[in-house]
C-alpha cells in the first residue's frame, strides 16, 4: 500500500502535490473557505474538512498515517509580524496541531513521521524560545527529530529560505545514510546551529542532523516563468513605470541602468523583479522604496495583503522598460505548481493560494530523500497501520475562517 498521510492548514494543497501520487491522502484541513475550495477544484473533498484545528479531536481523523504534515500560520514568527510568537492568534495554532498530534499518541496512531514548515523567523522568535518550546514539545511525545533550511532558489527561481523541521517516532530505526554526527552546511544556517544551541537537556539528546542530498538539477530561469507576451493590458502605462523607478534608490537605480545596457547586446529580453518596500532614509523618516533585483531570481511570493506584497515584473527590450504585476499564473510556476493546477478566478485568492503555500518540488525532495527512505527502510513494504473499524470519508465542516 501507499505511505499514508494527514495535511494540516493544508491550503490548497502544495505539500499534496508535492507528495504526489505515491501517497494517500487520509485527512487534509484548513479553515480558509477559498483554499478550501481550491484544493476541492484539483484534488476533490472528499479528505478534506474545512474548520479550525482546534474543534478537531483524534476521533476525526481516520486510520494511521505514516505522516502528518503542518505548514502552520507564520505571520507572528515572520520578521513583518508584531513578535508575539507561538503565543499569537495565528502562528500558536500549532500548539491546536500539537495536541491532536498527542491525542493520537495516546490512541496508539501516532504518525510514523511528522513534518512542520515555517518560515526561518522561528529560530530567532522570541529569542529562540519558541523554536525550543515547539522542539521541546516534539521531543516529549516520543519523537526525534532535526531541521533543515531549504532555500527554494535550489528548485525554482524564487528565493524563498524555509525551515522544515522532520521528526521520527521513536521506535523507527534511522538509517546511517539520512543522518550525521555532525550539520550539513548544505541545509544549516547560523540561526539553526544557535537555536539547537538553546534545546533542553531532552530535546538535544533526541536530536538528528538530517541530510538530504542537494538537488539533482539546476532550477529553470526566471525568464521561463515569465510570460512576456501578456496581454496588453497587463502592462504598466509609461508614467507608472515611471512612478516605480523614481522610488528606487541610487543604488537600485544603477541596477536598471546596468540591465538597460545588457539589453541592448542581448538577444533575449533582460527579466527582473521588484517589491516596494518601507524604508528609513537618511532623516530617519519612514518612505516607500523599490527594489529591485536582476540576479535571476523572483522576490520571495508573499500574501497580497497590500500593494506593497505583489510582485512586480520588470522586462527590459532593448533598452525600452516595460512593468507589470506578477500574474498569479507566474506564481504558481514559481511555487513549483502545474499549469494544469486550478487557481481561483480572483486574481487576489490566487495570488494568496501561492503565496500561502510550499514550494512543490522542495516537497518532493523531502518525500524522495528523506521520508520515503525512512519509512521504506523500516516498512519494506511500506504499508501503513490497519484502518480502523469506523475509518470512513468525513462529511465538510465549517468555522469561520481564521485571521489569514
Amino acid at each position: 500500500m501507499k505511505p499514508a498521510y494527514y495535511e494540516f492548514f493544508a491550503g490548497a494543497g502544495m505539500a499534496r502535490a508535492g507528495l504526489g501520487d505515491g501517497w494517500r491522502c487520509l485527512f487534509a484541513n484548513d479553515s480558509d473557505r477559498k483554499k478550501a475550495a481550491c484544493h476541492a477544484a484539483n484534488f476533490g473533498a472528499r479528505e478534506f474538512v474545512c474548520a479550525d484545528v482546534a474543534t478537531l479531536g483524534a476521533a476525526d481523523l481516520p486510520s494511521a498515517a505514516d505522516l502528518a504534515w503542518a505548514s502552520f500560520p507564520c505571520q507572528d514568527l515572520s520578521l513583518a509580524g508584531a513578535g508575539a510568537g507561538l503565543d499569537g492568534a495565528r502562528s500558536g495554532t500549532f500548539w491546536s496541531f500539537w495536541r491532536l498530534i498527542e491525542a493520537l499518541g495516546e490512541a496508539g496512531r501516532a504518525p510514523r513521521l511528522v513534518a512542520i514548515e515555517n518560515v526561518v523567523g522561528l529560530l530567532r522568535s522570541r529569542q529562540g524560545r519558541d523554536f525550543a518550546a515547539l522542539a521541546g514539545a516534539i521531543a516529549r511525545c516520543g519523537y526525534r527529530l532535526g531541521a533543515i533550511v531549504i532555500d527554494a532558489a535550489a528548485f525554482v527561481p524564487q528565493s524563498r529560505p524555509r525551515l522544515f523541521i522532520v521528526a521520527a517516532r521513536g521506535d523507527l530505526a534511522i538509517p546511517q545514510t539520512l543522518t550525521r554526527t555532525t550539520p550539513d552546511t548544505r541545509w544549516t544556517t547560523r540561526a539553526l546551529l544557535q537555536a539547537q544551541a538553546r534545546l533542553d537537556a531532552h530535546a538535544a539528546r533526541r536530536w538528528l542532523w538530517w541530510t538530504p542530498p542537494a538537488p539533482g538539477v539546476s532550477p529553470p530561469p526566471l525568464a521561463a516563468m515569465i510570460d512576456r507576451d501578456a496581454p496588453r493590458g497587463a502592462w504598466n502605462p509609461p508614467e507608472a513605470t515611471a512612478r516605480l523607478l523614481d522610488l528606487m534608490s541610487a543604488r537600485n537605480r544603477a541596477k536598471v541602468a546596468a540591465a538597460v545596457r545588457a539589453s541592448l547586446s542581448a538577444t533575449d529580453s533582460v527579466v527582473g523583479t521588484l517589491y516596494r518596500r518601507t524604508r528609513r532614509d537618511q532623516t530617519g523618516a519612514r518612505r516607500q522604496r523599490a527594489e529591485a533585483r536582476f540576479d535571476g531570481l523572483a522576490g520571495c511570493i508573499r500574501t497580497p495583503a497590500g500593494g506593497s506584497s505583489r510582485q512586480t515584473v520588470i522586462v527590459i527590450e532593448r533598452g525600452a522598460i516595460r512593468t507589470r504585476l506578477l500574474s498569479a499564473r507566474e506564481a504558481a510556476r514559481l511555487m513549483g505548481l502545474a499549469e494544469t493546477f486550478i487557481l481561483p478566478a480572483r486574481y487576489n485568492d490566487a495570488y494568496h493560494v501561492a503565496g500561502d503555500g510550499v514550494v512543490v518540488p522542495v516537497v518532493r525532495h523531502l518525500a524522495q530523500h528523506l521520508f520515503e527512505p525512512l519509512l521504506a527502510s523500516n516498512d519494506r513494504v511500506m504499508q501503513t497501520a490497519p484502518a480502523l473499524p469506523d475509518e470512513r470519508s468525513l462529511p465538510a465542516r465549517e468555522v469561520s475562517p481564521r485571521a489569514e
